[in-house]
C-alpha cells in the first residue's frame, strides 16, 4: 500500500505537500495533522526539473495552474514556465516565472469599454495594466551536487501580489542506511488538513532517517526551531494557530515496524525466445504490472520534546513540555489487470485505517462504552483518537491515461455514536510514459483547496 508510512512521516517536518502557492511546487504539512493523501503528497523530482520537463508537453512551454490570489481581482488561472540557465554535470540553475492573465484581461476590457477611440493615452493606460506587478512571480533556483550522494538546493522566489521575498536552502546527504536532510527557510509556507496556509517568519530543521531494513524496522529523529509567530494568509480566517507552528524549538524521534503480506499476486512471465509467441509491450508503469491482493502493517512510537518559546495567545491549548504516544496503520490493496492493453486492463483500490495516537484512542473508546451503559456526556471529542480511512480508486480509461480519486474519511465520535466524516477528497488524471518505466505527468484538482496542478512524478505510487 502506497504510503503506509505516512503516519509516521506526518510527525515531522519534510513531509512536503504539493501546491501551486509557491513557485517551488511544495508548502510543509502542519506536523500532528492527518498525513496528506497520496494525490496530495510533493513529488521527489524538484519543481524547475519538472517544469523543464512539463514545458516540452505543453503548448508555448506554458503549464496552467489554479489557486486563489491574494487578490480577487487576479483570480486563480495562472500560467507557468521555466528557463534554464548556466550549467555543467554538477550544478544548474534556473528561472521559473508565474504570470495570472485575469487581471490584465479584464483591465484591457475596461479601457476598451471607457473610450470608443484607440488614442495614445488609452495605450499608456493599457501598458500600466501589463506592468501591474501583481500579475507577476519570479523564481531564481539552483542546484549544486559535489556527489552523487550530497545536494543543495537553493532557491528565491518573489511573489508581485505579496510583500517581502522567500528563500529556502535544502540540503540532503545520503549514507548508505540514513538519509540526512538539513532545511532553512524565511519564511516558511505551511498547509494544514483543512486547505489554510500559515507563514512560518523562519524556520531551521535537522532530520536524520533510516532506510528499511529487511526486517521491516525503521526510525527517524530530527530538530526543529520555528521563529516569530506564525500568520495566517488569509486574514479573514478565525482559527487557532496550530500549535506545531508555536515560536520554540522542538525534538522528535519515532520508531516502527512494517510488514506486509500477498494473499495472492500474478507474477510477471519472463519473456520467451520462442520466435512463434509474439513479443510483448512492457508495461505502461512497471510498479502497476502485476495483479495482486495484499495486506500491510505498521505499528509504531513517537515522542516530542518542546523546549523554551514565548507563548502564543492564539494556539489552540497549552504546549505539553514531553509527549510520547503509539502509532498504528492497517492496509489492504487489490489490483486487476497488469495496465499493458489499452482497454480494461487496470482496477485497482487501496485503502488504509489510520490510528494516530493509541492513547487518545483508547480514551475514545473508554467513554463510548460508558455511554452505552450511561447517558452520553457533552464534551470536546480529541481529534487524535478518530482513525481515518484513505480510500484510492485507480481505473484506466484508455492507454496510458487513468483516472484516480482519493478521499478520506474521519470516524468521529458525538453523543456516544460513531458518525464518519469526509474531510478531504482529490481527484486527478494521469498520463504514463513507458519510456520512463514509471514516469507519468499527472494533474490534479482540490475541490477542499480549490487549487489544481501539473506535475512530473518519477518512480511514485
Amino acid at each position: 500500500m502506497a504510503n503506509l508510512r505516512a503516519v509516521m512521516d506526518s510527525e515531522f517536518w519534510d513531509l512536503n505537500q504539493s501546491s501551486p502557492q509557491a513557485l517551488d511546487g511544495t508548502a510543509r504539512s502542519v506536523p500532528g495533522d492527518p498525513a496528506p493523501l497520496a494525490l496530495a503528497r510533493s513529488p521527489r523530482t524538484v519543481r524547475p526539473q519538472q517544469l523543464s520537463f512539463l514545458s516540452q508537453a505543453f503548448p508555448l512551454g506554458l503549464i496552467p495552474s489554479f489557486s486563489p490570489g491574494s487578490q480577487k481581482e487576479l483570480g486563480s488561472f495562472a500560467i507557468q514556465s521555466f528557463l534554464p540557465g548556466p550549467s555543467s554535470s554538477s550544478w544548474w540553475t534556473g528561472l521559473a516565472w508565474q504570470f495570472r492573465p485575469m487581471k490584465l484581461i479584464s483591465g484591457i476590457k475596461k479601457e476598451f469599454t471607457v473610450t470608443d477611440e484607440l488614442e495614445l493615452p488609452a495605450f499608456k493606460d493599457i501598458a500600466k495594466h501589463v506592468v501591474d506587478k501583481s500579475l507577476y512571480a519570479l523564481g531564481l533556483f539552483s542546484q549544486i551536487s559535489p556527489t552523487p550522494d550530497t545536494s543543495l538546493l537553493l532557491n528565491l522566489e518573489k511573489h508581485g501580489d505579496r510583500d517581502g521575498r522567500r528563500s529556502k536552502a535544502v540540503f540532503i546527504h545520503r549514507l548508505p542506511n540514513h538519509d540526512i536532510t538539513m532545511e532553512a527557510a524565511i519564511p516558511d509556507l505551511f498547509l494544514d488538513s483543512k486547505g489554510a496556509y500559515w507563514d512560518v517568519p523562519n524556520t531551521l530543521s535537522l532530520d536524520v532517517a533510516s532506510l528499511v531494513s529487511d526486517s521491516g524496522f525503521r526510525y527517524r529523529f530530527g530538530l526543529h526551531r520555528n521563529g516569530g509567530s506564525a500568520e495566517a494568509r488569509k486574514r479573514s480566517l478565525s482559527v487557532n494557530t496550530p500549535l506545531a507552528l508555536m515560536p520554540g524549538t522542538w525534538a522528535k524521534a519515532a520508531f516502527s515496524f512494517e510488514k506486509s503480506k500477498d494473499l495472492w499476486r500474478v507474477r510477471e512471465k519472463k519473456a520467451s525466445r520462442s520466435r512463434e509467441e509474439p513479443t510483448q509491450l512492457p508495461p505502461y508503469d512497471v510498479r502497476l504490472k502485476e495483479p495482486h491482493s495484499s495486506v500491510s502493517g505498521i505499528i509504531g512510537a513517537a515522542c516530542a520534546a518542546w523546549f523554551g518559546g514565548k507563548k502564543n495567545l492564539n494556539a489552540t491549548s497549552e504546549t505539553q513540555s514531553f509527549s510520547a504516544d503509539l502509532f498504528g496503520s492497517i492496509s489492504y490493496t487489490l489490483q486487476h489487470g497488469k495496465f499493458r492493453n489499452d482497454f480494461n486492463d487496470l482496477t485497482r483500490i487501496d485503502a488504509r485505517l489510520d490510528v494516530r495516537s493509541a492513547k487518545a484512542f483508547i480514551n475514545e473508546a473508554g467513554h463510548l462504552v460508558y455511554g452505552i451503559f450511561k447517558d452520553p456526556i457533552n464534551r470536546e471529542v480529541n481529534p487524535l483518537a478518530s482513525p481515518q480511512l484513505n480510500l484510492i480508486f485507480q481505473q484506466q480509461v484508455a492507454g496510458p491515461v487513468i483516472f484516480r480519486a482519493e478521499s478520506r474519511v474521519s470516524i468521529n465520535s458525538g453523543h456516544g455514536k460513531l458518525k464518519p466524516h469526509v474531510e478531504d477528497v482529490l481527484y486527478g488524471l494521469s498520463y504514463s510514459f513507458r519510456m520512463l518505466q514509471s514516469g507519468k505527468i499527472l494533474a490534479w484538482y482540490s475541490p477542499n483547496r480549490k487549487e489544481a496542478m501539473v506535475e512530473l512524478r518519477v518512480f511514485e505510487f
